[in-house]
């Protein structure tokens, strides 16, 4: 399913969901300029798993803690930062809305890092870069689950030769987005052998925003 847009008008301008999109754009033509040393960029600013597992077991590391953040900036191709940024534009600017500006980056990046964790949790071992926005993303979508559950979200099917575009509720829309990723990292993920989709990003991502989006809110009322 490819959400076109959804239905909850923003109040505010959302400008750090702007610049979100933009530093994600900015950081990828920079990857393409470099060529062939992309690919030493990338493992230099991407997670490794198999060495981020030491953040698990307590053994703090600066360089390992900013790869954390960096990696949140990197993508792999058209697609990735494309899809990525589809799913940030359409749904970050309402969460934006609820959180406010400043607090919304910060959610955002603790969703990312909370992914990341979640990934290298269940690939401790593996050596391919972990990179992409995805998984702050998916807190993102995590968070508008739970704020805007009946929101509609026009929604393009591709079946085939046939693309039908139809309304989906947020809650059903989002809840099924859930259900894929986790199941595709429990029965396709396999621990010794990591690359390709970060299916436990995803569930992780959206786990830790939903979770998270209560305090916020509660912190805002303070």
């Amino acid at each position: 399913m490819i959400p076109l847009r959804d239905t909850t008008r923003s109040k505010t301008i959302p400008y750090m969901n702007y610049l979100l999109i933009t530093i994600c754009g900015v950081v990828f033509f920079y990857e393409l300029s470099l060529g062939e040393r992309a690919e030493q960029f990338i493992l230099r600013f991407g997670v490794m798993p198999v060495k981020a597992s030491a953040l698990l077991h307590g053994h703090i590391a600066l360089g390992l803690m900013m790869t954390l953040i960096s990696s949140m900036f990197l993508h792999g191709g058209w697609m990735h930062l494309i899809g990525n940024m589809l799913y940030l534009y359409i749904f970050g600017d309402n969460v934006e809305d609820r959180l406010g500006h400043t607090a919304y980056v910060l959610f955002y990046l603790l969703c990312g890092i909370g992914a990341a964790l979640a990934e290298v949790y269940f690939h401790q071992f593996s050596t391919a870069p972990l990179i992409g926005a995805s998984g702050a993303i998916a807190g993102v979508l995590g968070a508008y689950f739970l704020l805007y559950p009946r929101a509609k979200v026009l929604t393009m099917i591709p079946l085939v030769i046939f693309f039908p575009v139809v309304e989906l509720s947020a809650f059903f829309f989002l809840g099924f987005w859930f259900i894929m990723q986790f199941l595709q990292g429990y029965l396709f993920s396999d621990p010794s052998n990591a690359g390709g989709v970060a299916w436990w990003a995803h569930a992780g991502g959206f786990i830790f925003g939903a979770v998270l989006m209560p305090i916020f809110l509660l912190w805002k009322k303070m």
